[in-house]
């Protein structure tokens, strides 16, 4: 009998386990709809936001773009909290830290540039194709 109580307990603490991880993954996991990224770092915005496709980017590991860089090492990891860019990067670079439109330039467009380069399918390089003009109507 006391055999069977503690099978039973072990399953409920599995069942449980299983549980807790699928809520934290689903918690965590990568939006499947467009964000608009608009940074509130700077006073007077030169381009206007840009609209990111998390959809577009489900093949690529997360830790490719969200980091944390601890002795050189990008030590982020999926489940983590995703921290806004501008959380580090700000609108002037401060020590190592790359200024935020740098930021964002060296990791979207050398990305795409790159992906270009090697004649695949890949996302926009040119200025205008992710900040598009301002509409003076509103």
């Amino acid at each position: 009998m006391k055999h069977r109580g503690r099978v039973i307990l072990a399953l409920v603490v599995g069942v449980a386990c299983l549980v807790a991880f699928t809520l934290a993954y689903a918690a965590n996991k990568a939006p499947d709809k467009d964000i608009t990224i608009d940074s509130k770092v700077y006073e007077k915005k030169k381009k206007t936001p840009v609209v990111f496709s998390h959809p577009k980017h489900k093949d690529i590991k997360c830790a490719d773009c969200h980091h944390e860089y601890k002795d050189g090492k990008n030590v982020w990891q999926e489940g983590q909290e995703v921290k806004k860019c501008s959380a580090c990067h700000k609108e002037k670079e401060e020590g190592d830290m790359l200024k935020l439109e740098k930021a964002f330039h060296d990791q979207c467009v050398k990305c795409h540039k790159e992906l270009k380069k090697e004649k695949k399918k890949t996302g926009p390089t040119a200025c205008t194709k992710c900040h598009p003009k301002a509409d003076k109507s509103e």
